[in-house]
């Protein structure tokens, strides 16, 4: 158990450092090109910190631990969220722009929404939950209408890169490799070593993937919120989870069903799908309610939503 644990740890570990590379040296790279803060947390930023959800995800579907894929993608965008977001919101009031609020938060809402109808096919009385192979490509073809607009944003406005912030090329593809393959030996070890906690505690893989995995794997994008918030940078910030959310339903899940095929979750909820909706509509309906700002009271809504979901993830 001691051995596990610390095997844990160590994952995490080359996890975060792993993102945290990629992310400085893609970042460098994409200010070469003087793109947006918004285009780059949108993309470079959010999927640099959603490349451990990713990396465990290849890894635990490839060892048939579908649950944890499943655990991994929901956990990690309701602590995106309710929790990540929630703190920001606290810490301070994040104004959201225009396009945010119109185009890129709907989007996230749809594509939530489409996870969740895909899954819970018993509600729909289509008989077992599962996630086929089929429904992995429609979540696949949504992702181009995100890299679509991620095109037409690029295109409209380009800003001047501070050139602190950048390292010369060879720099930064070393930090991306170096960071990858944190990721990819931080995500075998975590699943591994997860999964084998989960037998000896008589666990639910769905209990560690929803609280350990899932929050091990957002650490990354906790720091980046963060610190962005602290530093004012509320368009890196918001790209950054928004983005994310996408990422992990897409790609995180759509790309890896793909590959291995369809997934049937032996312990998966409904109510897993519903707070993860509801995360989603909760950050839209507060945009939309105060003039595209979200309030430090409505952090705290945030954060008291996170707190009664795992209360009875935990319980039941």
């Amino acid at each position: 158990m001691i051995l596990n644990m610390v095997i844990l740890i160590v994952g995490f570990i080359l996890l975060i450092k792993g993102a945290d590379f990629f992310v400085d040296g893609a970042s460098s790279t994409a200010l070469n090109f003087k793109v947006s803060k918004m285009l780059v947390g949108l993309t470079i930023v959010a999927f640099g910190t959603s490349a451990p959800e990713f990396a465990v995800s290849m890894s635990a579907l490839a060892s048939g631990n579908s649950d944890m894929v499943l655990g991994n993608v929901i956990g990690s965008c309701i602590l995106n969220i309710l929790l990540i977001l929630g703190i920001a919101a606290v810490i301070k009031p994040i104004k959201m722009k225009d396009n945010t609020v119109t185009k890129e938060l709907p989007m996230a809402l749809l594509i939530t929404v489409l996870l969740a109808v895909l899954m819970w096919d018993s509600a729909l009385g289509n008989g077992i939950n599962q996630i086929t192979r089929s429904d992995g490509i429609v979540i696949l073809l949504f992702f181009t209408v995100f890299v679509y607009y991620l095109i037409s944003l690029a295109k409209q406005k380009k800003e001047k890169a501070d050139d602190e912030e950048m390292f010369g090329l060879g720099k930064s593809l070393l930090f991306v490799g170096i960071g990858l393959l944190g990721i990819i030996y931080g995500s075998d070890l975590v699943v591994d070593s997860a999964s084998a906690i989960a037998k000896l505690l008589g666990i639910s893989e769905r209990v560690i993937s929803l609280s350990i995995v899932a929050f091990g794997t957002s650490l990354p994008e906790l720091v980046t919120t963060v610190v962005s918030s602290k530093k004012g940078e509320q368009d890196l910030l918001l790209g950054n989870i928004i983005g994310s959310n996408i990422f992990n339903i897409c790609v995180v899940l759509g790309v890896p069903v793909v590959i291995y095929g369809g997934i049937i979750p032996s312990s998966f909820q409904g109510l897993d799908l519903i707070v993860m909706v509801l995360a989603a509509l909760l950050l839209y309906v507060f945009a939309k309610s105060n003039k595209s700002v979200l309030l430090k009271w409505q952090g705290i809504f945030m954060l008291a939503v996170f707190v009664i979901y795992y209360t009875v993830v935990f319980v039941i």
